[in-house]
């Protein structure tokens, strides 16, 4: 209810706003609640219209400073922000749209945060007061931007808007995953910055978090077994959920020998995929970037049966759309390291099926259709 009621609050801010500032097709007001960093969708286009527009003004509420953000200034100010802005982008959901009558003309602009997606979420998931909020909300959307046919379709029902509104870019984020150049030179920090791995195998390990952990942090890794399986050469690298990042370094990375190293904090994502021999994960959309890489990944579902029962589920049967194999403990992962890989084929087949371009161009096609 207090949520509501800030919601509203917004609103009513934003309406007051609209009657004071003019419209401004320069300004931008930037949702970027689940990436806030410069490689993200969101973060992309603000670098690209900078390049077209230099007196493009923006404002963003970023994931990093949205619990330190103030009442007056998120309550007081941001809605004033808003009122002038010709076009809202946004990675995530932003409720307050669900009560806000926007101003004539204004593009919104969901760029979401998944390049594609395994489990159902949005209008399939939620349900109550939440769902009807998110109903409203996503009726102001302007331009959903996707990166296949197949996501073009699905969308538009996970949002629950026209197909016309539905528009095949690319997703702005992937552009660098085909720009080698670019890779060369994160890459190349990388290295500089940990060149005791340069020359290791390195696996990524990037599960989904479940909500559960919240109040009981854990990873389900047995690292013992992990670090007397595996090569010395070869290097675990964690990419974890703050609440279960802060245990694992309460128990000290020191006493695995640098053979397991905690990379929650590391701020490129992209970095991490293109310097990763193996991607290890679950139910993340994560495998929608790494498969540009075509190399092994192995999904470790230990909880997949409950998953699949739950109102979460899937949108395929999950064991057949994957592109790897599923394991269900450590030395199931263990297994898949030291084993063969067999999956290049169906790698291939989801690599094509994901993407409608492979040009590096999304950003170019996505500021053609709004400037």
């Amino acid at each position: 209810m207090k949520k509501i009621i800030g919601y509203r609050l917004f609103a009513l801010l934003y309406r007051i706003g609209s009657c004071f500032y003019k419209l401004d097709s320069n300004s931008f007001f930037c949702v970027m609640t689940h990436d806030g960093s410069d490689e993200s969708s969101v973060g992309v286009v603000i670098s690209a219209i900078r390049e077209k527009k230099p007196d493009a003004e923006f404002v963003c509420i970023k994931k990093e400073n949205k619990t330190k953000m103030s009442f007056v200034d998120f309550m007081l100010v941001k809605p004033f922000q808003m009122a002038k802005a010709g076009t809202i982008l946004m990675d995530n959901e932003f409720l307050p749209l669900g009560f806000i009558h926007l101003r004539k003309n204004v593009k919104v602009v969901q760029l979401w945060h998944g390049t594609g997606t395994v489990k159902k979420f949005g209008h399939d998931v939620n349900e109550g007061k939440m769902l009807k909020i998110l109903e409203k909300a996503d009726k102001q959307i302007t331009h959903l931007i996707v990166n296949s046919k197949y996501t073009e379709r699905l969308y538009a029902q996970v949002f629950g808007v026209d197909s016309q509104k539905v528009y095949l870019t690319g997703i702005p984020r992937t552009d660098i995953l085909f720009n080698a150049e670019k890779f060369d030179i994160m890459k190349s920090g990388f290295w500089r910055d940990y060149p005791q791995l340069e020359g290791k195998k390195l696996i990524l390990y990037a599960p989904t978090f479940r909500d559960e952990e919240v109040d009981n942090p854990k990873m389900m890794l047995d690292l013992q077994k992990w670090l007397h399986s595996v090569a010395d050469d070869t290097v675990l690298m964690l990419r974890l959920h703050p609440f279960v990042s802060g245990r694992f370094k309460s128990e000290s990375e020191a006493q695995y020998g640098g053979r397991i190293i905690d990379m929650s904090s590391y701020p490129e994502l992209n970095t991490l995929l293109s310097v990763s021999d193996v991607l290890i994960t679950d139910y993340s959309s994560i495998i929608f970037e790494y498969i540009v890489f075509n190399r092994p990944i192995i999904f470790y579902a230990y909880d997949l049966e409950r998953f699949e029962s739950s109102d979460r589920g899937f949108y395929e049967n999950y064991r057949e759309y994957v592109p790897g194999i599923v394991v269900s403990d450590t030395e199931g992962i263990i297994n898949a390291i030291n084993g063969q890989d067999e999956y290049s084929d169906k790698r291939k087949y989801f690599y094509d099926d994901a993407y409608e371009y492979k040009d590096g161009k999304s950003t170019e096609r996505l500021l053609k259709l709004l400037l």
